[in-house]
C-alpha cells in the first residue's frame, strides 16, 4: 500500500511558525491547487490543508509567503476531534515530508514586449527518525 501525495500550487497565506510544548517546530498552511476542467468551463481550485514539522516547517516559515508557488511531497493523514457542539469532526491533512519553493524571476534576456519567467527551486527534505514510519537499516542489501 502506498500513501504519497504530490501537490503543486500557491500558498494561500503567509505561513506561521508554532512550537509544540517540547519545542518542535510546526506549521499549518493551505495550498491553492488547480483542478482539471473541461474545455470552456471556468477553472476551479482545491485548497488542501497541509502541515509541516521540524526543519521543513522552519524553512517554509522563513522563506515562504502568500502567493508563492510551492511543490510538496508528503502523505495523507486522517484524524478526528469532538467539536464544541459535541459532534465528531473528521479531518484530512497532507503531512509534508519535503517542500520546494518555486521562485519566478524575469529571464535575463531583454524582451520589450511581455514578460517571460524562469523557475528555480529551493529544496528542503526533512525525514527525522521520529517522523519516519519505516527507517529500517538494510545495510548493503537492496530491498528488492
Amino acid at each position: 500500500m502506498i500513501n504519497r501525495v504530490i501537490l503543486s500550487g500557491r500558498l494561500t497565506r503567509d505561513p506561521e511558525l508554532r512550537k509544540t510544548s517540547s519545542g518542535k517546530s510546526t506549521c499549518s498552511f493551505t495550498v491553492a491547487v488547480d483542478r482539471r476542467y473541461k474545455q470552456g468551463e471556468e477553472s476551479k481550485a482545491d485548497f488542501p490543508r497541509c502541515v509541516a514539522w521540524g526543519q521543513t516547517a522552519d524553512y517554509l516559515c522563513s522563506y515562504g509567503s502568500k502567493g508563492q508557488m510551492v511543490e510538496l511531497e508528503g502523505r495523507l493523514q486522517t484524524g478526528s476531534y469532538t467539536g464544541r457542539d459535541g459532534q465528531t469532526v473528521y479531518t484530512t491533512d497532507v503531512v509534508a515530508d519535503s517542500i520546494d519553493l518555486i521562485r519566478t524571476e524575469p529571464k535575463k534576456e531583454s524582451r520589450p514586449q511581455g514578460t517571460s519567467y524562469q523557475y528555480t527551486k529551493d529544496v528542503v527534505h526533512d525525514m527525522e527518525p521520529a517522523e519516519a514510519e519505516y527507517s529500517e537499516d538494510l545495510g548493503d542489501e537492496l530491498p528488492f
